[in-house]
This record gives structure tokens, C-alpha cells and sequence, in this order.
């Protein structure tokens, strides 16, 4: 007869989790078997936001700026022509003269004489070939003197004009309308041909200088207006007359001339001056400075939602600029511009957008 056997709790409940287990697993490895895995969703793109404010491009009056230098229309340093000593000066530094009109007087030193003798000498000679001439009607005299006689006219007929223009210089003139600026000797100085004697200047006319970007002066033509403004803040017209045909090698600019009237005389020659050129009207943006940025080029530009809510880049050219804000052109003629958030996103980036008004 069996001895009937006896079991524990703690060994009744081993053996019903260890057949627990295998039966779970053995389900989970059906399962996968018969079954396909359910398809992985990838998760949605989240599009970036941004703020835009819509921009209407208006016209604007185009100019370029330089700085330039304010000049004289004309500036001459009137020098000596003859050695003597200063006998008189007619006029004093900085009163105006006309054109001719005698500013000093250097001394004789026997001037008068040669001219006296040169006249004498021409009388002479123009005696002596008359007489020729009629002894030659009379075969008396020959050919080749009356040649002589001709030659000595015209030899004392260039003396003469040189003794009178030896003479005109010891009293030298003004060459144009302008002031005495400087004056450079005193009465009793000797002088020697080629010392300075006064500096004489034009105001009533100013010439400026200045130089422009090559990138800008194929916007220029002759005949532009241009205002000069001064240190001072007070302004003057004028007109460009020259463009340099080749830059300068070592700045790559190229050199202009503007002519303004100076009618009020203003002693402003030699002083700088803001110069602004007008070129014409275009259609420009006026945006703030903040939103600029540059693209992986170095291209200055602005980033701009186009219709298919993509971002797109444009280089622009800044025409204008203060604290407050920039004229710039190179933008379509009505643009959204990204106004927050142009930083994180790049051309050609799907966007979602928020408008701010203006």
C-alpha cells in the first residue's frame, strides 16, 4: 500500500508560477509569429514660427555722399618776372581787384632807357631802309643791302617789344577777379624773377573735390545736382563737371569736381564739406537696421516669407541709414519681412507665420 504523499504550501505556489510564466511566454511567442507589428508613426514636424510685417516699397530720392574738399575756383601765386626793389604796393592783402588791374611796383633799374633806345634804334632803322628803297629805284643800291636793312628793322622791332614788356612787368596785373589772400613782400624787398610776390584767389566760385566708390559712379553723370553741406550746417549748390575717367590704383575711387556759386563769398576755401549727389528716384523699403543680416556669402540682405510660405533671402544696398531707421532698395515691391525670428531659419525653410501690423 502507497504512503500517501504530502506537499507544502510555499512548494504548491513555486509550481504555479513557473507554469504561469510558461504559459505567458509561450502566448507572446504565438502572437508574434502569426501576428505583424504594428507600423511606427514618424512624429510630425513641428514648422518654425515667425513673425512678418508686410513692407511697401515707395519712392525714394537716391543720392550718394562723400566727404569732400572745399577749393578756390581758382588760386594763382603771382611771382616776379624782372628783379628790382618793391617801390609801392597798390593793394593790400585782402582787398578784391579786377582783372588787369596793377597790384605793385618794382623799381626802373634803367627799364625806361632801354626802351627809349629800342624806340630811337626802330626810327632809325626805319629811316635808313626807306632811303634804301628809293636809291634802289634808282639802281644805286643793291639787293643785298636792302636784305641787311630788313633784317636790322626787324631786329630793332623785336627789341622794342621786348624793352616794353620788360618795362609792363615791373607793374604786374591781376590775371582774373578775385581778392588778394596773401602777400608776400614788403616795400624795400629785392627781388629776383621767379620770387612770390601775393597769392590771389577767386571766391565768387568754388570748386569741391571729393571721391566715390567705383561700386557707385556709373550712377553719376555731368550735370547732377549736388548740395555742399559745411561743418557749420550751412548748405551750398552746385553741379557735377567732372568725372575722372580711370580710379585712383590704390584707392579703387574715382576723383569728381563739383561747381557751386559762391555769390555771398563765404570763407569757406580750403574747409571741408559733405557732399550729396542726387541720382533720381527709385522704389525703396524702409526697414529697421536691426532686421539686416548677412548670408553665408557676406552678402548684406533681409529674409522675407515669400506666397509659398518659404523663406527667401535678399541682398539689398542700404541708401540711407539713421538710429531710427534704413532706406534700403532690392526688395520686390511689396514683401513680407521676417521681423522675429529670421535667426533660425534658413532660405528655402517652410515656415509658419504670424503678421504684425505696421
Amino acid at each position: 500500500m502507497l504512503k500517501k504523499m504530502s506537499f507544502s504550501p510555499v512548494i504548491i505556489a513555486i509550481v504555479l508560477a513557473i507554469v504561469l510564466v510558461i504559459w505567458l511566454l509561450s502566448g507572446d511567442d504565438y502572437s508574434a509569429r502569426t501576428e505583424a507589428p504594428a507600423e511606427q508613426q514618424p512624429p510630425k514636424a513641428q514648422l518654425t514660427s515667425v513673425e512678418t510685417r508686410w513692407s511697401e516699397a515707395r519712392p525714394y530720392a537716391a543720392t550718394t555722399i562723400a566727404q569732400g574738399q572745399v577749393l578756390p575756383w581758382r588760386l594763382v601765386e603771382i611771382k616776379s618776372q624782372q628783379s628790382g626793389r618793391i617801390e609801392q604796393l597798390y593793394k593790400q592783402q585782402g582787398e578784391p581787384v579786377q582783372q588787369g588791374e596793377k597790384l605793385l611796383r618794382i623799381s626802373d633799374e634803367g627799364r625806361s632807357a632801354l626802351l627809349a633806345k629800342a624806340q630811337a634804334n626802330l626810327k632809325l632803322r626805319q629811316s635808313e631802309l626807306k632811303s634804301a628803297r628809293s636809291l634802289g629805284e634808282s639802281q644805286f643800291s643793291s639787293a643785298t643791302e636792302l636784305t641787311r636793312l630788313e633784317s636790322e628793322l626787324a631786329k630793332a622791332e623785336a627789341e622794342l617789344h621786348n624793352a616794353r614788356l620788360n618795362l609792363s612787368q615791373t607793374e604786374p596785373g591781376a590775371p582774373f577777379d578775385g581778392v588778394v589772400d596773401r602777400r608776400h613782400i614788403e616795400v624795400g624787398d629785392l627781388v629776383q624773377s621767379g620770387t612770390a610776390l601775393m597769392q590771389l584767389v577767386q571766391l565768387d566760385k568754388l570748386k569741391v573735390t571729393a571721391q566715390i566708390p567705383q561700386q557707385h559712379v556709373s550712377e553719376l553723370e555731368i550735370g547732377q545736382s549736388a548740395t555742399l553741406t559745411l561743418l557749420d550746417g550751412r548748405k551750398l549748390e552746385g553741379t557735377l563737371s567732372f568725372i575722372s575717367a580711370a580710379a585712383d590704383t590704390s584707392t579703387r575711387s574715382f576723383y569728381i569736381e563739383i561747381t557751386a556759386p559762391n555769390p555771398q563769398h563765404w570763407r569757406i576755401a580750403g574747409g571741408s564739406a559733405t557732399v550729396e549727389i542726387a541720382l533720381g528716384s527709385v522704389p525703396a523699403h524702409y526697414v529697421s537696421p536691426a532686421l539686416l543680416s548677412l548670408d553665408d556669402s557676406g552678402n548684406l540682405g533681409l529674409s522675407v516669407v515669400n506666397q509659398q510660405k518659404q523663406v527667401e533671402f535678399y541682398p539689398v544696398s542700404i541708401l540711407s541709414a539713421t538710429n531710427d531707421g534704413a532706406w534700403v532698395s532690392g526688395l520686390p515691391e511689396r514683401a513680407q519681412i521676417i521681423i522675429q525670428g529670421a535667426g533660425f531659419v534658413q532660405p528655402g525653410d517652410v515656415v509658419r507665420t504670424t503678421e504684425v501690423s505696421s
